[in-house]
């Protein structure tokens, strides 16, 4: 057997992703690159790891034991390395938090000098929809979460970092008035929305059914990015959260259209399991952001107070 730490880290990320093309993109690699290194693991074995079958790939039962092998071993590698920075005096250890997608946007400012400061600790960092972030707490699955709607079914703690703003949002296509519009413009609108899921989509929705708003017409995308995409491209228009379109006001390809009742507000919040102990770099990290959420803030947000 001859196999790398690289590529039993590539097949861990094919078998949780289900998918060579999800597992390249997390991992910021070709696809070809991680087939290559699949095709070069899965040689030194008699059986298969992995079927294809139709487009779709499919973890055969020995690949799992291999996978849940794969996982012991670079756990242990892990721990090697976090116990010779110990050693050190060096912070060491594993911090995941799961993020929702628009804070994609906020997180890595708050890690940012933190991290470069414990260059000892690895980040895992999931960007995915609201209710997978949820699912990822309630499992106890990560140390921390971010998100913009506090959830009501689990016990929790939070920490507020910053204030959510979502306005409506179009192209420059057609000109609006800077006077605020009644909410019956959303009545010639064609609106685009997240997937069912998504924080953005629960709060543009509450706001149609709180003011009774009936929709024209009405496309779905599964994430900010795709939405952002669409309005652009004149598609139609979307209730946005504000910090995901700073460059595109700035380069005025996207305008704010004003209307009663917006912008929404909601806060960005770091939560985590009421009773969770946290490990020594959770514990880090949460008074490193308790004591400079302020100085991150007027920093890297200011431009925010404009809007």
């Amino acid at each position: 057997m001859n196999y790398t730490l690289n590529q039993l880290q590539i097949f861990l990320k094919i078998v949780e992703t289900q998918s060579v093309t999800k597992a390249s993109e997390e991992l910021h690699l070709t696809q070809p690159a991680v087939s290559v290194q699949l095709k070069k693991l899965q040689d030194q074995f008699d059986i298969p790891l992995t079927e294809i079958v139709g487009r779709r790939i499919y973890i055969t039962d020995f690949g799992k034991e291999i996978a849940e092998a794969a996982e012991q071993i670079l756990n242990q590698v892990y721990a090697i390395n976090y116990k010779t920075l110990a050693y050190k005096g060096q912070l060491t250890g594993r911090l995941k938090i799961s993020v929702v997608s628009t804070g994609k946007y906020v997180m890595p400012y708050f890690l940012s000098e933190f991290m470069n400061t414990h260059p000892g600790i690895t980040l895992q960092m999931d960007v995915t929809n609201k209710n997978k972030v949820l699912e990822s707490l309630e499992n106890n699955e990560v140390d921390f979460a971010l998100v913009s709607i506090l959830p009501s079914q689990l016990n929790i703690e939070k920490l507020d970092l910053l204030q959510n703003k979502l306005y409506l949002v179009g192209n420059l296509q057609k000109e609006f008035k800077k006077s605020l519009y009644s909410k019956e413009l959303f009545k010639e609108l064609p609106l685009i929305f997240r997937e069912k899921g998504s924080g953005t989509r629960q709060t543009m929705e509450r706001f149609i059914e709180r003011n009774h708003i009936d929709i024209v017409k009405k496309m779905e995308l599964t994430s900010n990015e795709a939405v952002k995409q669409a309005v652009l491209a004149g598609l139609g228009y979307s209730i946005m959260p504000l910090i995901g379109i700073k460059n595109e006001l700035h380069n005025k390809q996207l305008q704010i259209i004003p209307v009663k009742g917006l912008p929404i507000k909601t806060t960005w919040s770091l939560i985590w399991l009421k009773g969770k102990q946290p490990t020594p770099v959770a514990g880090s990290l949460l008074q490193y952001i308790k004591r400079q959420k302020a100085t991150i803030a007027e920093e890297y947000f200011n431009w925010y107070e404009a809007y």
